[in-house]
Parts: C-alpha cells; sequence; structure tokens
C-alpha cells in the first residue's frame, strides 16, 4: 500500500530530527577522540581543519597520559570508591524508599520532600562541617573519606526516588505474598525487589554518574595525587595554570566518559522506567 504524501513528510521529519538529535548527542564523543589522537601542532593550528586529521594521528597524548600521569591509579581509585559508595547507598536507600512508600499518604510524602530537600544543599556548604567530622576520624587523605561522605548527597536523592517507584506497586502483591506464609521483609526481598529492579539499577548509574564526576569533597579531602579520583586527578595534573594539555584532557575524558554512555544505552529502558515508573499509578 502505498503511502500518503502527508506520511511520507511525517517519516521524513521523524528521520531528520532523530538525525539531528543523534549528532547531536554523538559530537561530544567524536570531538573527544579526534583531539585526543590529533598531534599538537595540528590542535593549535588555527588554519586547520578542527573537525579532521591535518597531520597522522598520535598516540602521544595518551602515552602522556598514562605514563606522565597516575591516571591508572586514579581509574582504580574511582572504582574502588563507587563501588563501596553504590553498596552502602543501595543498603540506606532503598529500604528507605520502601518504608517511606508505605507510610500514609501524606505523612510519606512530606517525610520523603524533607528528606530530598537535604540534596539540595550546595557541597560548598556541607563540606566544613564534614571536614570536622573527617578530621575527628582521622580519615584525612583516605578514599574512605569519600566513601564517608559522598553516601550524604546519594543517599537523600535515592530514597526519594526509589520511594516514588515503589509507590507504583501495588500492596495487594505483598498481602498475597504475605499470605502465603512470608514475613514483610520476605515479601520485600523475594517479591517487591525483583518488580523494583529497574528503580535499583536507576539507583546504581545515578550513584556511580555522581561519584565518577565529583570534584569538591575529592578536592578538599585527599592531598596526596596517588589517592585522587579521575575527577580531581585529570583537572589538577593537565591543567596548568593557563595552560591545557588537550590530547590528554581529551583522552581522559573519552576514556571515562565511554563506559559510563554504553551503561545508559545497554540499560536505557530500565533507567527510563525507574525514572518514570513512580509517576505512574
Amino acid at each position: 500500500m502505498a503511502l500518503r504524501p502527508r506520511q511520507v513528510l511525517l517519516r521524513v521529519g521523524h528521520v531528520a530530527i532523530l538525525a539531528v538529535f543523534t549528532v547531536f548527542l554523538a559530537f561530544p564523543f567524536y570531538w573527544m577522540a579526534i583531539t585526543a589522537f590529533k598531534r599538537t601542532t595540528d590542535l593549535l593550528d588555527v588554519h586547520a581543519d578542527p573537525l579532521w586529521f591535518n597531520q597522522p594521528p598520535t598516540l602521544a597524548h595518551l602515552e602522556e597520559l598514562f605514563h606522565g600521569t597516575e591516571f591508572g591509579r586514579w581509574i582504580v581509585n574511582t572504582c574502588i570508591v563507587g563501588v563501596a559508595v553504590v553498596a552502602i547507598t543501595l543498603i540506606l536507600a532503598i529500604p528507605a524508599g520502601y518504608a517511606l512508600a508505605r507510610l500514609s499518604r501524606r505523612g510519606g510524602r512530606r517525610l520523603g520532600m524533607a528528606i530530598f530537600l537535604t540534596y539540595l544543599i550546595p557541597p560548598t556548604i556541607l563540606f566544613i562541617p564534614l571536614s570536622r567530622i573527617v578530621g575527628d576520624l582521622g580519615l584525612q587523605d583516605s578514599l574512605w573519606s569519600l566513601v564517608l561522605v559522598y553516601p550524604s548527597f546519594t543517599v537523600p536523592f535515592c530514597a526519594w526516588l526509589s520511594m516514588g517507584f515503589f509507590r507504583s506497586i501495588p500492596r495487594d502483591v505483598e498481602d498475597a505474598a504475605m499470605i502465603d506464609g512470608l514475613t514483610r521483609f520476605g515479601a520485600f526481598v523475594k517479591v517487591v525487589l525483583p518488580l523494583s529492579s529497574a528503580g535499583v539499577l536507576t539507583v546504581v548509574i545515578f550513584t556511580l554518574t555522581m561519584v565518577m564526576q565529583e570534584f569538591v569533597y575529592g578536592l578538599t579531602f585527599i592531598t596526596s595525587s596517588s589517592q585522587y579520583t579521575v575527577s580531581v586527578g585529570v583537572p589538577t595534573f593537565l591543567v596548568r595554570g593557563d595552560v591545557y594539555f588537550w590530547g590528554a584532557l581529551m583522552g581522559a575524558c573519552l576514556i571515562v566518559s565511554l563506559p559510563i554512555a554504553v551503561l545508559y544505552n545497554l540499560f536505557v529502558d530500565r533507567f527510563v522506567a525507574g525514572f518514570t515508573g513512580g509517576a505512574v499509578k
């Protein structure tokens, strides 16, 4: 069956819009890749084509990144902190979100909003009292200081986020499980959590992303370069005064951002469901 001109125009319009958004979203990765493998003379030549190689590509910037800095160590530190903070956030935020979701509607919403408001407090205000706590515990210049501090902003938001998602799960499902002999905790673990896998995945991705991009606390509590995370080590060592090592900077950004981008794309359906599921009754 032949398509009508109106349908053809609509399809062409949809394809054009998708193409524009695809190019817009993919361009930063393309720009990072091009810059990471360009020679310095090519980067600094104002008359050269900025969107392609005017000279043969080079690996010098990546060699400088891995051999001239402790980039590998920073990645390991970031992974250690990320895994620990994700575990703490899941342990605290998921039960808290479930408890808030099962409170009375008015009381649960008010308490959930109060918890969420703590997430909106700027880090520049909180790092002063938190630095006192870190000092009293003797955790200065230690990755454990970040593991202690980061949940202060991941747990409130993730508890509020999971609360909305747990509300979309009917109480009847839990009641049926408890009639079959499960305790409330057993129903939560064996019934509610499997149904809320999208929300749990959302919490994991959000927490990991926040840990990888946080800068203020990492710069405040860590002084040794060997203990830096990626978000602190890269700008500290690759930006010296008004000199920017663009090739190495873009190489570091590309290496760090690609895994997160792949993770988002692999689980994009569940990630979107985690953010929107709580709004559906």
